[in-house]
């Protein structure tokens, strides 16, 4: 059973205000002289978590973990305003000016592993190596796939509660009609809607589901976030100027030492974009585990990403 590395703690954190209204937390762990790596979480607006830092050798790594825009410990929370996907590409080139770094490593999976692309395809020569896990590229097919219809029939018992809170005559289009709640002035059906929407994901994780997990997404301050964020991206197609928009642009990274790690029966993004990256990408290694669903925490998936980070240590 692959262990991830000891819990560690920050050895500075800073307050990064990146506009007028957003401020973002950056945190620094690890060895300060380490090969530098950016951890991008997931959602987006799913924000960093302590388990976090444990993908990586602590003395190995200098470890930079921050929460995107509206998220986590950022501020303003749950925010919608200045919030795409540009503004966290440039948010990450702040924070690397910022820390002096000339080049990381990428490290993100699911929401993580769209931002990484799109960051490296914007500052491929800031990479030093990409380490992406449960691929998703935002495409229209995949928003489609989760939200609307595909994944309900295979958890057609989690996906009860995520219907049922859309009237019928609205699910025609279940984005657009808890797009319009979550952004409600109401707090009571914003609440609502969020915790409906995030426990979907949560309940459809992993190979097996947990409710630990589905919990944990269903959670009022997390929920908020993390539906309203998600949703206000998908709406607007990711702010991509077209829906392969990050397949067309691959031909920029493809010098890039890089590794893409995916989950067999992965629902939340299926291994379908994972193997179209593989196609435009075939320099990067590409490990499928045969036995993971979407969850970073799975023991396949935790170990191919830890034999990753171990390999690109010292790079």
């Amino acid at each position: 059973m692959p262990q991830p590395y000891s819990p560690i703690e920050p050895y500075c954190t800073h307050r990064l205000k990146v506009s007028e209204l957003h401020e973002l937390h950056v945190e620094e762990c690890g060895n300060p002289e380490g090969t530098p790596v950016v951890f991008v979480h997931g959602g987006p607006g799913g924000g960093s978590e302590p388990w976090h830092r444990q993908f990586f050798d602590a003395n190995r790594y200098r470890i930079i973990l921050f929460d995107q825009r509206g998220c986590g410990r950022s501020t303003p929370h749950a925010e919608l305003r200045e919030n795409t996907t540009w503004d966290l590409v440039a948010d990450m080139e702040k924070i690397r000016e910022l820390l002096g770094i000339q080049k990381w490593v990428v490290f993100g999976g699911s929401w993580g592993s769209t931002l990484g692309l799109a960051y490296a395809v914007t500052h491929p020569r800031r990479c030093r190596a990409l380490i992406l896990r449960g691929i998703f590229l935002l495409r229209e097919a995949e928003i489609r796939w989760f939200y609307q219809d595909g994944a309900s029939w295979i958890y057609p018992d989690a996906w009860e509660a995520y219907r049922d809170a859309i009237p019928v005559e609205e699910r025609g289009d279940m984005v657009q009609a808890y797009y319009k709640r979550l952004t409600s002035p109401d707090p009571a059906v914003r609440a609502a809607a969020a915790r409906a929407w995030s426990i979907w994901e949560g309940s459809t994780s992993k190979l097996f589901p947990s409710p630990d997990m589905a919990a944990r997404f269903g959670e009022d301050r997390f929920a908020e976030a993390f539906a309203r964020i998600e949703c206000h991206y998908f709406i607007n197609k990711g702010f991509f100027e077209s829906d392969d928009y990050l397949l067309k642009q691959v031909h920029r990274i493809r010098d890039i030492p890089g590794v893409i790690v995916q989950g067999r029966y992965d629902v939340v993004c299926p291994m379908r974009s994972a193997w179209d990256l593989h196609q435009a990408w075939p320099e990067a290694d590409f490990a499928v585990v045969p036995d993971a669903g979407h969850a970073a925490s799975e023991p396949g998936i935790l170990s191919k990403l830890l034999e990753a980070t171990d390999r690109y240590a010292g790079s």
